[in-house]
C-alpha cells in the first residue's frame, strides 16, 4: 500500500482518487472547496463536481495542503493547469525528496506557455521523478470502470513506477519516454475539440468533423516536432487516441463548449454557466503564442482563438479556412 496524495478535486482528482482507492491504496484528496471536503468526508461524495457517484469510503480528503502531501510517496497534480503553478508551489515545502510526482493536467500555463511538467520542475525543484499522464480518459468513464488506457512519460525509472501505481484491470497504463508529445497531444486536443463542438452547434455532418480531426492532428504534430517531440506520438494514445475521445465525445466540457459557441452563445455567458474549466479555452492563445514563438502556422487553433476571443462568427472562421491557400497535404 502506498500513501497517494491527489492534488486536485474536480471531477478526474476525484475519479483518480476513487481508481486508487479501489485498488487498496491510501489516499489523501485535497480540495480547495471546503464544502466539498465536508461532503466527501461525511457522505462520501463530490456531487459539486462528480455528481451521483458514491466514492470508495477509504477516501480522506482535506483543504490543507501539509496535511494532504506530508509524508506521501506519490503525488497526482490534478489541479487546472491554471492552478497548478500557486498550488503545487504551495505544497513544495511539505513534500519528501524523491516522491513520485504524476501530472494528471492537460494544458499550457498562459504565461509562460510551459507545459505541466516544466511548471512542476520549477516550483518543486529537486524532485527528479515527475511524470505526465495523459490519454483518453473521460472522468465519469474513468470512475465507472469503463477499461481504457493511457500513457505515462517522462524518465524511464519514473514512468515505470507511474505505471505501476496508477495501472488496475480497467485502467492500463504505457510508458512513453516523450513527455513533450504526450503534454502537447493531451493539451492542444482540447482546442480542435472546441473546433469540432462548433462544427456540430452549426449543424454539420461528418465529412467536415473528420476533415477537422485530421488536419488539427497533422497541426499539433507539426508544432510537437518542432518543439522536439517524437512524430509517433501523436499517433498513439495522448495523441489520436485522446483528440477522437474529446472531439466527437458527448462527456467532453470542450466539445460542449464549442457546441453552444456554434449556436450562437457569447464565451462569457457560457464560462458563466460552468464550475468546470474547458482547458482548451486558455490552450487555444496560449498556443497560438507558441507558434508564432517557433514559427509554426497552427490555422485551426488560430482560427478558434479569434472565434473565442475576437468575437470572429464561427462560420466567417470556417470559410477563411476553406479559402486558404492551396497546398500539399504534407505542408502546413
Amino acid at each position: 500500500m502506498s500513501r497517494i496524495a491527489v492534488v486536485g478535486a474536480g471531477s478526474w482528482g476525484t475519479a483518480l482518487a476513487n481508481l486508487l482507492a479501489s485498488k487498496g491504496e491510501q489516499v489523501v484528496l485535497w480540495a480547495y472547496e471546503r464544502e466539498v471536503v465536508e461532503e466527501i468526508n461525511r457522505r462520501h461524495r463530490n456531487d459539486l463536481f462528480l455528481p451521483e457517484a458514491p466514492l470508495h469510503q477509504a477516501i480522506r480528503a482535506t483543504d490543507d495542503l501539509k496535511e494532504a502531501v506530508g509524508g506521501a510517496e506519490v503525488i497526482v497534480s490534478a489541479a487546472p493547469s491554471h492552478a497548478v503553478r500557486a498550488v503545487m508551489a504551495g505544497a513544495a515545502p511539505h513534500l519528501k525528496r524523491g516522491v513520485l510526482v504524476v501530472s494528471a493536467s492537460k494544458g499550457l500555463e498562459a504565461q509562460g506557455l510551459k507545459r505541466m511538467t516544466e511548471v512542476l520542475r520549477e516550483v518543486l525543484p529537486g524532485q527528479e521523478a515527475i511524470v505526465a499522464l495523459s490519454g483518453p480518459t473521460f472522468a465519469r468513464e474513468v470512475y465507472e470502470q469503463q477499461p481504457t488506457a493511457a500513457a505515462a512519460a517522462g524518465p524511464a525509472q519514473a514512468a515505470l513506477l507511474a505505471q505501476r501505481v496508477m495501472s488496475s484491470n480497467t485502467f492500463r497504463v504505457y510508458t512513453n519516454d516523450d513527455p513533450v508529445g504526450v503534454e502537447l497531444g493531451g493539451a492542444l486536443k482540447n482546442v480542435v475539440a472546441i473546433a469540432a463542438g462548433i462544427l456540430d452547434g452549426l449543424g454539420m455532418g461528418n465529412n467536415p468533423r473528420a476533415a477537422l480531426i485530421t488536419r488539427g492532428l497533422a497541426e499539433i504534430t507539426r508544432l510537437g516536432v518542432a518543439m522536439g517531440a517524437k512524430p509517433l506520438t501523436f499517433a498513439g494514445l495522448a495523441g489520436m487516441g485522446d483528440l477522437v475521445l474529446t472531439a466527437t465525445g458527448p462527456l467532453s466540457r470542450n466539445r460542449t463548449l464549442g457546441i453552444e459557441l456554434g449556436k450562437g452563445a457569447n464565451l462569457e455567458a457560457v464560462l458563466a454557466k460552468r464550475l468546470s474549466v474547458a482547458e482548451g479555452v486558455g490552450t487555444a492563445k496560449a498556443a497560438v503564442a507558441l507558434g508564432e514563438q517557433v514559427g509554426i502556422e497552427l490555422p485551426i487553433t488560430r482560427e478558434v482563438a479569434r472565434v473565442l476571443f475576437e468575437g470572429k462568427s464561427p462560420r466567417a472562421a470556417i470559410g477563411d479556412l476553406m479559402e486558404r491557400t492551396l497546398k500539399s497535404e504534407a505542408a502546413a
